[in-house]
């Protein structure tokens, strides 16, 4: 496990890269944040997909500094649908796809944020499979993602407030598009639930249904490691 510094069209992006412990070529899976940022919760997603037997590569898409400002920005983007912050995953998804020890075949996952860019994600991004974790709402043109998609898993809280009926949606739009799927919905977990953050403003969100569940996460992992499996070889 190692910080990298990546090579955008912006400038050098810090990365920390999980890699798998033995030496073999391993499909690359890029990993996306969640409003928060890079932070340690980050890098143990990109740990279990190492584990998993994946090299994983945690990007920062706040890499050029000031907290509010990146969240802009990338908003700005995803909003767009284009711009810096799309760059800036193609250049670590290039940068993935030629290490030594990288088959080539590159999935990405994202979390809040990081799950509603990755829809973003599944066709004409050079992605093999997408995994969409608790994303938000989706909109209303979902079907223009869908347009030769990648194969999409996605998880999610029933108790979210911001993503009621989103499990169904998704999965009906999938089912639609003939993309092959694996979408659930856990009922007993809110927002968030794959996320396992210390900071103490974190904890303060539970009364809102946000909070850490560890037998929805390591459900949710374990099908996210075997249907990236299945889709990357």
């Amino acid at each position: 496990m190692a910080e990298v510094l990546i090579t955008t069209p912006r400038g050098q992006m810090r990365c920390y890269l999980a890699e798998p412990a033995d030496s073999e070529p391993h499909p690359g899976v890029i990993v996306l944040h969640d409003v928060g940022g890079m932070s340690q919760d980050h890098r143990n997603q990109a740990d279990w997909l190492a584990k998993a037997g994946f090299l994983a590569l945690a990007v920062d898409l706040y890499y050029l500094g000031g907290f509010l400002r990146c969240i802009r920005a990338v908003a700005r983007d995803l909003i767009a649908r284009s711009g810096p912050a799309f760059d800036d995953v193609e250049a670590c998804r290039s940068w993935l796809a030629g290490q030594r020890n990288c088959t080539g075949r590159i999935g990405v996952i994202g979390f809040c944020m990081g799950g509603g860019f990755t829809l973003m994600l599944v066709s004409g991004h050079g992605f093999s499979v997408a995994s969409i974790n608790y994303g938000g709402k989706l909109p209303p043109d979902v079907e223009a993602f869908l347009q030769a998609p990648c194969p999409v898993i996605g998880s999610y809280g029933g108790k979210s407030r911001w993503e009621q009926g989103v499990a169904d949606d998704l999965e009906r739009a999938l089912t639609r598009a003939l993309v092959p799927h694996d979408v659930k919905e856990y009922p007993e977990t809110g927002h968030s639930f794959m996320n396992n953050k210390e900071q103490f403003w974190f904890k303060l969100l539970r009364f809102t249904g946000i909070a850490y569940n560890e037998p929805a996460t390591m459900d949710a992992r374990r099908r996210i490691a075997a249907f990236f499996h299945t889709h990357l070889g």
